[in-house]
């Protein structure tokens, strides 16, 4: 039963919390769309279609006589007769007939309730070409929009229904042009559904420039707009949105590059030998056999040498028979099965392909003779071959003469297009379709685009590009992190578009764009009754003007069932791209659920979270790449943009592009309650994912009252996600944006970003509850130029992560400064750090920096530049907590430096001696486990405060040697003790003992340094110029070992107010410290704690003044200090009196203060170094004995995770082998196959063979089989019969087989044909034995002189294409967290 129309029954769905029982008339509620019920008609005119000069009577609409003719009715004699039975029948089999034939005419296919097109209440609409009118659609019109349709614009209100007609085999291709479309007051527009995707082809296009028609309030121009009480459902073809490459897509589709010469007059033949199973060029040479017989008798022996098999081209230069002899003729002829070559003339143009021992068959060559100077074309030759990887190439060879000039030349490349592997199935796209594949390196703009070919020979899991690729993509997992390329598919069946003008114009930034900006956009108002877009492509959409987005949600509130939806609002399997304003916009909004989205070369901020009060929204699943700068905001320009806008600053103030702008991020998200799950950022020019913290809310929200802070707000859940190829930081958690518009006092502009918010989450927000940890689970960033991650802020957990390839792979900052700040901590644990990984990147797109590798010396790209320090884990204060993690591959150069651990280079703040490392592991390729740096380029001269205080607790002595040690930088001599051990080349020292800080702030001191001293190292003295040197009042914060005495010294006069702070200090732990004064000063001294939340005082002490320093030092703990005039120094100790908690940098009474008052009219520099030693100086001892070296290896160290993918659902098998070269054989180093972890070793010429069942984790080795040499040829006949199914096969060599004839079987277990192992010297094969053809089967070989290395590979197990059982019943964890976040908290 169909539902009645907006005035009947009432509908059978749950009612709002708000709004009245009004909606769009026409289904079932329930099967096509969740309703929520629109406000009530305003008024019940029928539609009405007028132009612009003139308004039409009443519109009329012609029907086709099917269309009009009413249902059939039963005649008065047929229900006379009702109670004869086969009359009855009859009847009613014909009643049914007649009644599935109307149903069905409209759309000519049976119909499905599910399917608004399908609704027998459409009238079918074609309002033709009339770019002049405009179109109401009200209560009562129901249109079917059948064909191609030009309007002005379209108004849906009032009930009005629009659905765009579709055909069961999608051959429909309707396009709607309009300047328009208006969706209001119970009106809805449909294109597809749910439950009844749409096959066929719509597009709506909306047309009109910048500068031309009418501006709709609200709206603007070139829109579809959805206001309260209107529905906009548009359903796409479902589709994998996007994936990622399962093997690496090589620069040019072939694994070694594809091969261009050309030369004139290179005289002779000039000769080409390929590898035909690689298509790599082995071998190029020229024979002049034009003018020397020994070089023909060259060509001879080298045509002989050749492997049967191999590719040989040949092209003449110039001229070539002249001393061509007869027997290299015969060669010619025999091995290559040349016909043309026995009668070749002078300077006549040939151009063989063939194939060693080929025959005739495989031979393709060409002649064409010489005529004043020129020849009748090009000889042109060309052959097509398959590599191992199943990938099409051709080879050409040709020679001509043009104008008296010869010309030779060769090509290897790709032939009918390039294959892609791909993780997931993908047989849901077409040929045709647009696809994009993500960079895998520093630079975003190494994306490519690509148009799909047909390819029956595909698998689900393969495409076929029509483009050849410029750059390589990496399709691995690489040193246990995955660095897969992404690939979406841009193509989706509905499109929503913006018609461009072919250049900039108008007012549309064109000082900064060459190209039109102004497209179409989507916005949704609050109280819509019903928005889903699911696989919809929007192109051209986006403006250079605030509000006007590809997709934007505008003020809507709450969109899930807390709002009173029934089915919350979302948008899934998007693809947004070529966009010229942001990508998907939450601004207002909360509960949206983002899923399946692309956005794709887009300008601003990509997935925008807009005001600082958006939360609930998900995004699960979303892709996002070249996130390119735009000018809305200041956070979206770059430096010259930021630089040139200058209108929102005040007065003549010019923006500081690093600190004011420069943030566009790809996710930007302006509240940490929101869920990022299964996301990638992979490539933007400031950031792929920004945490930000907005003190207030902005924008159209401004004035709104937060209940809860976002700076003190629990994050939402964040896992699994990758960010990779952004510049300044593939995630960042920090900052804020300014609140105030410009003036006098602050002339920045507007929502810049800004430095005042920090990150420190507190149970329901408030800051007098405990503290929330923020989890960070599963973070991926590589390849990013600056940070892999920058982390401010407290609690914060950053676990089961992985970082390589970044300039800096994480780095973690406290939230806050002392004394304002509580003190709170972050760590990380479970994690991977790797340097340099073998992704060795490729030079293009924007890559400037290339260099060479610290680990084998090989060409890569780098980040930031050639010199940059490199850094996995860097410290900037703290405290941190670095556990169970690992680090590989940190290896320095002579440009750079490289450590494992690092510090924040040109720190002029604290660090804090609670920083604490354990059971950390190092790999054999880190030569600096921690380096503190040193004058020279990026380091600058290394003397700022925090650079001189860098240090860090060794809990465990896993990163030293020594347990409970600490670590701080070599000429510190604050902490040192005469057993500590200096590490050189760390720059360095190891000492025992424990430390705190003291903070010391001083009043009404511009440019004033401290010079502190400890009084076993009076040569040794610290200056500290303070966090601002030219701040009124400067702050320092030395590290102090405890238990010790030290002096504090000026570079001016005294200060006459100076505050002492003690940081970390736990109860009774003391220091005693003396201040240099004028002799003739006067002092008053009081203790006091410090109530961080409002600044008050408690327990106002006052000092007493001693006779003695005998009598200080007899009474330490008593509130006394002691002023010794001769030496102008006053001594007090500082002496901690209450527990500290936790992380806290201070007691749980408050921070303990010393204030000191002194009274002094001098003005003299206040140094008293010269009198206070050696009359204070002490011999230098240890408080705390320092430990022994430790011995063994640490087994629980590490990260105990030896893959992090992108799918932690799936498990991998790591593999590695160990093949060595002639020379290291012959020095006894073993071939070893390690599977996750377990090394199986072989010395004797021969080969290993491993069996793995591919259904069992962690692994269970099946078979293993060790051939020797005289024993190899029994391996063709282990590999066909006694493999078992769903195995995994391993196989090494050692040393040159001879014998081994196994290419068939190799091809069996996966390669996409036999291998040609002639003079192989190692081999490596990874292979499958059962009915599917895994991505990751390869085949590795190298010269009897030259070993393969070290190779690792990371196999899927437990997949179900292999036929494993227990594939299905993976943990979804994901899954787990999607369905966690979309409950209504």
């Amino acid at each position: 039963m169909y539902a009645a129309s907006s005035r009947g029954h009432s509908p059978a769905f749950l009612p709002p919390q708000n709004g009245n029982g009004h909606r769009s008339p026409g289904y079932v509620p329930g099967k096509v769309v969740p309703l929520r019920p629109a406000p009530p008609p305003k008024n019940h005119t029928s539609a009405k279609l007028t132009s612009r000069n003139q308004e039409a009577p009443a519109a009329t609409f012609a029907f086709s006589p099917e269309e009009q003719r009413p249902p059939p009715r039963e005649s008065r004699k047929q229900k006379r007769h009702k109670n004869t039975f086969i009359c009855f029948a009859i009847t009613s089999f014909s009643f049914f007939v007649a009644l599935a034939v109307i149903l069905g005419i409209s759309s000519k296919y049976a119909p499905d309730e599910n399917c608004p097109d399908q609704n027998p209440r459409l009238r079918n609409w074609d309002p033709g070409q009339d770019s002049a009118k405009h179109v109401v659609i009200k209560e009562g019109d129901m249109f079917r929009l059948t064909s191609d349709a030009t309007v002005n614009s379209i108004v849906i209100q009032d009930g009005g229904l629009l659905v765009f007609g579709d055909d069961k085999d999608g051959s429909r291709n309707i396009t709607l042009r309009t300047r328009y479309i208006l969706i209001q007051d119970g009106g809805a527009l449909h294109i597809g559904a749910e439950k009844c995707r749409y096959r066929s082809k719509a597009t709506i296009t909306l047309y009109g420039k910048s500068d031309e028609g009418e501006s709709m309030p609200i709206f603007g121009k070139k829109f579809i707009g959805v206001k309260a009480g209107g529905t906009l459902e548009l359903h796409g073809a479902q589709r994998t949105s996007w994936t990622m490459l399962a093997r690496t897509l090589h620069s040019s589709g072939l694994p070694f590059g594809s091969y261009t010469f050309e030369k004139d007059f290179s005289r002779g033949l000039n000769v080409r030998v390929i590898d035909q199973d690689t298509a790599r060029v082995l071998e190029y040479e020229k024979f002049d056999t034009h003018e020397y017989h020994n070089e023909s008798r060259r060509l001879q022996d080298f045509l002989r040498a050749q492997d049967p098999g191999r590719i040989v081209a040949i092209a003449v230069g110039d001229s070539a028979v002249k001393s061509l002899l007869q027997t290299t003729i015969q060669t010619i002829q025999e091995r290559l099965g040349s016909k043309l070559i026995h009668g070749l003339g002078y300077r006549q143009a040939w151009a063989l392909v063939g194939v060693i021992d080929g025959g005739s068959s495989s031979c393709n060559e060409s002649v064409r003779n010489y005529e004043n100077h020129s020849t009748g074309g090009k000889a042109l030759a060309q052959g097509e071959f398959y590599t191992l990887d199943g990938q099409k190439f051709s080879v050409t060879a040709y020679s001509e003469w043009i104008e008296g000039i010869s010309f030779s030349g060769f090509r290897v490349e790709t032939a009918d297009g390039v294959k892609l592997h791909l993780l997931d199935d993908v047989s849901s796209w077409e040929a045709g379709d647009q696809i994009v594949v993500a960079s895998t390196d520093y630079s975003m703009y190494q994306a490519e685009e690509f148009t799909l070919l047909p390819c029956p020979e595909c698998s689900r899991f393969q495409v076929k590009v029509k483009e050849t690729p410029q750059y390589l993509h990496v399709g691995e997992i690489i040193d246990g992190i995955d660095m897969r390329a992404e690939v979406g598919v841009l193509t989706r069946n509905v499109v929503i578009q913006g018609e461009m003008e072919d250049s900039c114009y108008a007012e549309n930034q064109c000082q900064f764009f060459d190209y039109d900006t102004f497209g179409g956009h989507v916005m949704i108002e609050k109280n819509f009754t019903s928005v889903h877009l699911s696989y919809v492509e929007l192109k051209g959409m986006g403006q250079q003007q605030l509000g006007r987005y590809p997709v934007h949600f505008h003020l809507c509130g709450d969109v899930d069932s807390k709002g009173g939806y029934i089915q919350p609002a979302s948008v899934d399997g998007l693809s947004v791209h070529h966009s010229f304003s942001r990508c998907i916009t939450v601004h207002g909004t909360n509960g949206l659920l983002i899923k399946d989205t692309i956005g794709f070369d887009t300008l601003g901020h990509c997935f925008f979270l807009e005001d600082g009060i958006e939360q609930r929204n998900v995004l699960f699943h979303n892709l996002g790449l070249l996130t390119k700068p735009g000018t809305l905001l200041p956070t979206d320009r770059n430096s010259s943009v930021c630089t040139i806008m200058r209108d929102g600053v005040y007065g003549n103030y010019i923006p500081v592009p690093t600190t004011d702008c420069m943030a566009v991020s790809t996710f930007w998200i302006a509240h940490p309650n929101n869920h990022l799950i299964n996301n990638a950022a992979a490539g933007s020019q400031d950031a792929g994912i920004w945490y930000l913290f907005h003190k207030e809310p902005t924008g159209e929200s401004s004035g709104l009252q937060l209940l809860e802070k976002p700076e003190l707000t629990p994050l939402g859940i964040f896992y699994n996600n990758r960010v990779h190829s952004n510049f300044k930081a593939g995630l960042f958690v920090d900052k804020g944006v300014k609140t105030t518009n410009s003036s006098a006092s602050d002339p920045r502009e507007y929502l810049c970003l800004d430095n005042s918010a920090r990150f420190r989450p507190h149970q329901d927000a408030d800051p007098e509850k405990p503290r929330v940890a923020a989890v960070i689970d599963r973070l991926i960033a590589f390849k990013n130029n600056d940070n892999g991650a920058w982390v401010r802020g407290g609690d914060i957990i950053v676990q089961n992560s992985a970082f390589a390839d970044n300039g800096k792979g994480l780095t973690f900052a406290s939230d806050g400064s002392f004394p304002s700040d509580e003190g709170s901590s972050q760590e990380v644990s479970e994690s991977l750090f790797v340097g340099e990984s073998r992704n060795y990147g490729f030079q293009g797109g924007q890559n400037k920096y290339m260099g060479t590798g610290g680990i084998d010396q090989k060409p890569r790209t780098l980040p930031r530049n050639r010199t940059f320090p490199i850094r996995g884990f860097q410290i900037y204060d703290g405290p941190i907590h670095l556990t169970k993690s690992t680090f590989k591959k940190y290896v320095p150069t002579p440009d750079r430096y490289s450590s494992a651990i690092g510090f924040l280079m040109k720190n002029s703040w604290q660090t804090t001696p609670r920083n604490n490392v354990s059971l950390v592991k190092f790999g054999p390729q880190v030569s600096l486990n921690v380096f503190f740096g040193k004058p020279g380029p990026w380091f600058e001269d290394c003397e700022l405060d925090g650079d001189k205080n860098s240090i860090f607790h060794d809990i465990d002595g896993s990163v030293t040697g020594y347990k409970d040690a600490y670590v701080g930088r070599m000429d510190n001599y604050l902490i040192r003790h005469p057993n500590c051990v200096n590490v050189t080349k760390w720059n360095a020292v190891v000492c025992s003992g424990t430390y705190a800080q003291v903070y010391v702030q001083t009043w009404n001191t511009p440019n004033l340094s401290m010079i502190i001293t400890r009084d076993e190292y009076p040569s040794h003295p610290m200056v500290l110029r303070g966090i601002n040197q030219r701040a009124i009042s400067p702050q320092y914060q030395p590290v102090v070992m405890l238990e010790k005495g030290y002096t504090i010294h000026w570079n001016g006069p005294a200060p006459r107010t100076t505050f002492l702070y003690l940081v970390n200090f736990n109860k009774d732990d003391w220091i005693r410290v003396g201040l240099c004064y004028p002799s003739n000063t006067s002092f008053q001294v009081t203790f006091g704690f410090l109530q961080r939340q409002n600044g008050s005082l408690s327990r106002n002490e006052e000092y007493e003044p001693a006779q003695s320093m005998a009598e200080l030092q007899k009474k330490p703990s008593e509130r006394k200090f002691y002023f010794d005039a001769a030496t102008g120094l006053l001594f007090l100790y500082l002496r901690a009196h209450s527990h500290r908690d936790g992380h806290n940098y201070c007691s749980s009474q408050g921070c303990e203060r010393v204030k000191i008052q002194a009274a002094t009219d001098s003005k003299d520099i206040s140094n008293c170094m010269a009198k206070a030693y050696p009359q204070y100086y002490k011999k230098p001892s240890a408080i705390k004995r320092m430990p022994a070296m430790l011995t063994g290896r640490c087994q629980e160290c590490g990260t105990h995770q030896m893959v992090f993918s992108s799918d932690p659902h799936k498990s991998y098998l790591p593999v590695r082998f160990q093949s060595p070269g002639k020379a290291e054989t012959q020095r006894g180093e073993p071939s070893v196959i390690s599977v996750n972890g377990t090394d199986f070793t072989f010395r004797s010429a021969g080969a290993l063979l491993l069996v793995v069942d591919a259904c069992s984790v962690p692994f269970r080795l099946t078979d293993k089989q060790t051939f020797l040499s005289a024993d190899v040829s029994h391996m063709e006949e282990y590999l066909k019969a006694s493999i078992p199914p769903r195995s995994i096969v391993l196989l090494s060599t050692r040393g040159e087989m001879k014998q081994m004839n196994i290419s068939d079987s190799l091809a069996l277990l996966g390669l996409a044909k036999p291998a040609h192992l002639y003079s192989k010297g190692n081999i490596v094969f990874l292979g499958f034995s059962g009915n599917f053809k895994p991505s990751w089967t390869k085949l590795f070989t190298s010269s009897p002189e030259q070993g393969l290395g070290v190779l690792e590979q990371y196999l899927p197990l437990q997949m179900e294409d292999y036929g494993c059982s227990r594939a299905s019943s993976a943990h979804r964890r994901d899954l787990e967290l999607l369905q966690q976040a979309l409950k209504v908290q």
